[in-house]
């Protein structure tokens, strides 16, 4: 057989369990025709390359990314970032700052929580020295904003509005009057409104055109966009761009998309627009079949929704759904055939899910297909640890948050255990435990924001999900660092563990592996080339590395 690419004296890692290791593949169409050792080679013409002992890996599949909001994120302006700390000094500098720039709307300011030493904003603070144009803080999570009465009144927020899910997406009130500070999916509405109006399809192209790249670079060759909360309109419109440009061969990367979910008031909705995002985002290399659901916020602000309280306040926060309504959602899912994606931070919000399973699964036996995946797990209880492998629900992780800074600015272990307490604080992340029970676990970069990629860059996240820190070797993104591993060790994970979860594990979640995350014959020739071994190489450090070369369809792209 006339094959298009040969090659031979490799090491490669397949990640195919019949066939985990080979010295030599042929490629013809775009497609593994042959996989195995160098005598297989004989009934191949062709030319032959001599790898000299490199080591091949399949492409990678990130299996939580978001492409729609980093997009957004591009063009967005998310106002003055804010250094000082304190009330007074933060009030004197956001004054100051609308002193020296009028007629601006809205005014647009960041700002990490932290920096209030316990105090908090209200929209009469803002109001005082900016009352007639909008003003809107964006706290340092991406998870709540504070904003003045102007805003409110543009967004026709007002006492009487309801909160979609209590201790999860709310407005703060006092004494019955909405204070200006909003959480979760009641934040998201004002950050983006300008982009609605103003940003371009030119604007999207370039910057899916620079996502794109990093993909060819790095050797992502397929993902799982987590949408664009509380923006599905602008979300539409980069499915567009995506669909338009594969229709003209320009998408190399494979697109697993979803319609995303954040209040409970809204679920016919939903699963209808999830079923017309299937009929009309479907091509080659995008295909939107899942409904991804916000079951609860984050750690940091509190929002994420645990089984024993915080430390500090005694809340357990919410969730979106109870089980009861996680099984119907379920169940009209498994009629429409599509999937399940939930954001599960604490401990509360994943159990919620597998006991939604569980109960759906029950009714409907083994009719039941929807694929359900768990994502970020920050905190999960003992008794729910097994519960994934038993019940088929996937567990999917953002290793390189596995050291347990996220952009802290102190060391963890000064900071986690003054919030969930020392015992769950000390058993954070806990990926290991979960993959050694037999759950399919997959792995995630977890990014809102393209910035310079950094944090998108899988080898930084296999870093730090072998060695649960960021050392001085480490290739991390700017202002990350840690003094020690994250507590417990037990927890790291191999080299071998990294790469299944970002091949063939990943290609479950999404429903491909008939045709992507192993170098199996038959399968789309999506495969990386290195100069060092992988399996082998230090796990300090391990973040420097890059494919030197990148196939995706048997293409070299980079």
């Amino acid at each position: 057989m006339k094959a298009d690419k040969i090659i031979k004296n490799a090491k490669i890692f397949t990640a195919d369990q019949d066939k985990p290791q080979a010295t030599a593949l042929a490629v013809k169409d775009g497609k593994f025709v042959y996989v195995g050792d160098e005598a297989g080679l004989s009934a191949y013409e062709g030319e032959v390359t001599d790898l000299g002992g490199k080591f091949i890996m399949p492409g990678l599949i990130d299996t939580h990314v978001h492409i729609t909001t980093g997009v957004a994120f591009e063009y967005a302006d998310l106002g003055e970032y804010i250094l000082c700390t304190g009330k007074k000094e933060i009030l004197d500098f956001m004054s100051e700052y609308v002193s020296k720039n009028p007629g601006l709307e809205p005014y647009r300011f960041m700002l990490p929580r932290a920096s209030l030493n316990g105090e908090d904003l209200s929209k009469e603070d803002l109001d005082a020295f900016c009352p007639d144009s909008g003003l809107v803080i964006l706290e340092g999570e991406c998870h709540s904003v504070w904003v003045n009465s102007k805003m409110l009144e543009t967004h026709g927020i007002t006492d009487d509005t309801p909160d979609p899910v209590p201790g999860l997406a709310y407005f703060v009130r006092k004494d019955g009057h909405i204070t200006g500070n909003a959480f979760e999916s009641t934040s998201w509405p004002f950050l983006f409104d300008q982009l609605r109006k103003d940003l371009t399809d030119d604007q999207i192209g370039a910057a899916v055109s620079r996502w794109i790249s990093f993909c060819e670079e790095y050797g992502v060759s397929a993902v799982f966009d987590a949408g664009f909360p509380e923006h599905n309109d602008i979300h539409e419109r980069i499915y567009s761009k995506l669909r338009d440009l594969d229709r003209q061969g320009k998408l190399p990367v494979y697109i697993d998309g979803c319609y995303i979910l954040t209040n409970p008031m809204k679920v016919k909705e939903a699963l209808e627009e999830t079923k017309r995002f299937n009929r009309e985002f479907t091509t080659g290399h995008l295909k939107v079949h899942t409904l991804k659901i916000l079951m609860d916020g984050t750690l940091k602000i509190e929002t994420a929704a645990m089984v024993t309280p915080y430390v500090d306040t005694g809340a357990v926060g919410a969730t979106t759904f109870n089980a009861e309504e996680i099984a119907e959602i379920l169940k009209e899912l498994n009629r429409a055939g599509l999937d399940f994606h939930a954001h599960c931070v604490g401990e509360r919000s994943s159990r919620v899910v597998l006991d939604g399973v569980e109960l759906a699964k029950k009714e409907l036996g083994d009719s039941f297909k929807v694929k359900v995946t768990c994502t970020h797990l920050w905190v999960q209880d003992d008794a729910d640890l097994s519960r994934f492998a038993k019940l088929g629900v996937i567990a999917n992780y953002t290793p390189a948050w596995h050291n347990g800074n996220m952009g802290l600015g102190c060391e963890p272990s000064e900071f986690w255990p003054s919030l969930i307490g020392e015992k769950r604080a000390a058993k954070m992340f806990r990926s290991k435990t979960v993959w050694d029970t037999g759950a399919l676990v997959t792995w995630s970069s977890d990014d809102v924001s393209f910035g310079d990629f950094s944090s998108w860059n899988p080898y930084y996240g296999m870093e730090v999900g072998m060695t649960r820190w960021i050392n001085e070797k480490t290739k991390s993104p700017e202002g990350q660092s840690t003094k020690k591993p994250l507590e417990p060790a037990s927890e790291k994970m191999s080299i071998e563990e990294m790469i299944l979860g970002y091949t063939i594990n990943g290609a479950k979640q999404l429903g491909v592996e008939a045709f992507k995350g192993s170098i199996t014959t038959g399968k789309e020739a999506d495969f990386l080339v290195f100069d060092n071994d992988l399996m082998t190489a230090e796990h300090e450090g391990f973040s420097h590395n890059k494919p030197a070369d990148v196939y995706i369809c048997g293409k070299k792209v980079n």
